[in-house]
């Protein structure tokens, strides 16, 4: 069994940055800074802005899924517009999701609002748990000790005590400002490349979630931080896809390659710091392929061609059920393509008369399948939930994507 380890200093921490001298690691980099790109391009923006919003969701649905909480879409759905529901347990996991909905956009506006805002400070990660747990119900702000006592968790403070995560004994709490100081020093992404950058969004994920700087809520700051990194070195799609999702289906696989990271330095040839260099490059190669595998599953969800047939087939079987007309699909491909579409135009569109075209665009608006800003503005595509297993099948796992019946 391997030795327990009081971790104090520093430089029990290192290697920081994986030492790869195959450079497979600058290839799997490459790979995702040119597939992002690509994915980044595959929508008009208004429509991409729509895919967005449901990736940021399905964000939710998977962080929680790691946590061991499984909320359904739909329900997701109904807590963004404050609609919940009457069992508690079910409410309070509506609650979790709708908070990491909002503290992912508040990280999004603030990077936006903040170009310089460095997101490996200790100030930005206490923003970042603060913010999460002051939106939880109470009941998830308690942990159980090992003593059997509770303790609550403070909305941004550092942890007071010792804490073990599996075999791994995390730092010290009195040493916990010194480690984060030490992670923001090596992981400020104003000193790194571009690829480098990549590489360091994967090595600081398992590094924070080593300090565990939290009393809790440490793999939710770990995920959220690990967006805003990939916001800042520009490989996030613009928002089109998330690591979560791979995280989450292979969950046994993170959790095993998180703790390859925590193992002591194997002998000589593992690298020369305290920590395994190869158990943190297993890691960051993990994390690496989790994220190409991420991309290209959205980039092959979002191909046009395929996803106009997908959206085609949709409505094709609600004209079975008789609530729609076989032409709202040409003006779900047209917003799909322009990204919005005037009002006036839908008798063109769908080649029918206008009476007949502003009921069939109606019936759409009335089913939330697009959607305007005002009642006589230009109409845009919309996702809900209930589509989402018909527009982007296996967005979520089997079972769980949902019908209309």
């Amino acid at each position: 069994m391997a030795e327990k380890t009081l971790y104090s200093h520093i430089s029990q921490m290192e290697p920081l940055f994986p030492s790869d001298k195959g450079s497979s690691l600058t290839d799997l980099a490459i790979e995702v800074v040119r597939s992002s790109a690509a994915l980044s391009t595959a929508l008009h923006p208004i429509t991409r802005q729509a895919v967005t919003e449901l990736v940021r969701s399905m964000n939710s649905y998977y962080s929680n899924l790691i946590e061991g909480h499984n909320t359904h879409p739909v329900d997701i759905e109904r807590a963004l517009a404050n609609d919940y529901s009457h069992d508690p347990a079910k409410r309070a996991m509506q609650i979790e999701s709708a908070a990491h909905i909002d503290v992912q956009r508040l990280i999004e506006n603030r990077l936006r609002e903040r170009p310089d805002e460095n997101i490996c400070a200790q100030d930005f990660l206490c923003w970042v748990h603060s913010e999460f747990y002051a939106r939880l119900p109470e009941e998830f702000c308690h942990v159980q000790n090992p003593d059997g006592t509770t303790s609550l968790v403070i909305p941004g403070e550092l942890r007071q005590n010792e804490v073990t995560v599996g075999r791994h004994i995390a730092p010290t709490y009195e040493t916990l400002p010194n480690f984060l100081s030490r992670f923001q020093s090596t992981y400020s992404t104003s000193k790194l490349n571009a690829i480098d950058k990549v590489i360091a969004a994967a090595a600081s994920h398992h590094r924070l979630a080593w300090i565990h700087p939290f009393l809790d809520g440490n793999g939710r700051v770990t995920r959220l931080l690990t967006h805003a990194y990939l916001i800042r070195s520009q490989t996030d799609g613009h928002g089109l896809w998330t690591i979560s999702r791979g995280f989450a289906r292979n969950r046994s696989g993170y959790l095993s390659a998180l703790a390859a990271a925590d193992e002591h330095r194997q002998g000589d040839m593992d690298g020369r710091g305290n920590l395994s260099n190869h158990g943190l490059v297993s890691f960051c190669t993990f994390f690496l392929h989790t994220a190409l595998d991420q991309i290209n599953f959205m980039t092959e969800l979002l191909d046009l061609d395929g996803l106009q047939k997908r959206i085609a087939g949709y409505v094709q079987r609600q004209v079975s059920f008789g609530e729609l007309s076989p032409e709202a699909a040409h003006l779900l491909r047209e917003a799909l393509l322009r990204g919005e579409i005037p009002r006036g135009e839908a008798a063109r569109i769908t080649g029918r008369p206008e009476r007949t075209a502003r009921r069939i665009l109606k019936s759409l608006l009335e089913k939330k399948l697009i959607v305007a800003d005002t009642e006589k503005g230009p109409v845009r595509l919309a996702l809900p939930a209930r589509v989402a297993g018909y527009y982007f099948p296996r967005l979520y796992p089997e079972g769980v994507e949902i019908s209309e019946e």
